[in-house]
């Protein structure tokens, strides 16, 4: 299979997905497809390693995170530069489909739990896998995702007892 088909069907193939992973990060719908489409901009310039990987899809999914952990560190120092007051961002376009509750609490979360959460459970990964994107070890994930679930449970338990 030639590399530029090889290509064009991993876009085709994991788009949706890694949009899906940058939203969760960003809470931004714009900036997930801006983030994600950086990231095959830089697979497209790699094409070469990238086809060589035993897994395209989470070697660009990592690019994905990167890439999303580096805007909130940006957008965090230029809040700190310009010592703004964070005013309270405008509410983020809902994500497709149902479980709304579920999304607003997962973007709830601290970066690191939301990471675990989105890899493992939105994007279907096992422990080990995500342990690797993360650079962290397997330990970590699971006490990562066992805070994440108790945290979630308790917003969602919260925001139902309000309704």
């Amino acid at each position: 299979m030639a590399e530029q088909t090889w290509f064009a069907e991993l876009y085709d193939r994991c788009y949706k997905s890694l949009v899906l992973t940058a939203y969760a990060m960003t809470n931004d719908l714009g900036v997930a497809e801006e983030i994600t489409q950086e990231a095959f901009a830089v697979a497209y310039g790699r094409q070469g390693r990238v086809f060589r990987t035993d897994s395209p899809e989470a070697w660009l999914r990592t690019v994905v995170l990167n890439l999303a952990r580096r805007r909130f560190r940006r957008r965090a120092t230029l809040d700190r530069i310009l010592r703004r007051q964070q005013a309270e961002p405008p509410p983020p376009a809902a994500p497709p489909g149902e479980h709304l509750d579920l999304h607003e609490a997962i973007r709830g979360l601290g970066q690191e739990h939301r990471a675990v959460v989105v890899l493992h459970y939105l994007a279907d990964l096992p422990v080990e896998e995500v342990a690797a994107i993360l650079g962290v070890p397997v330990g970590t994930v699971k006490s990562r995702l066992a805070r994440a679930r108790a945290a979630l449970a308790d917003r969602l338990r919260t925001e139902v007892d309000h309704v």
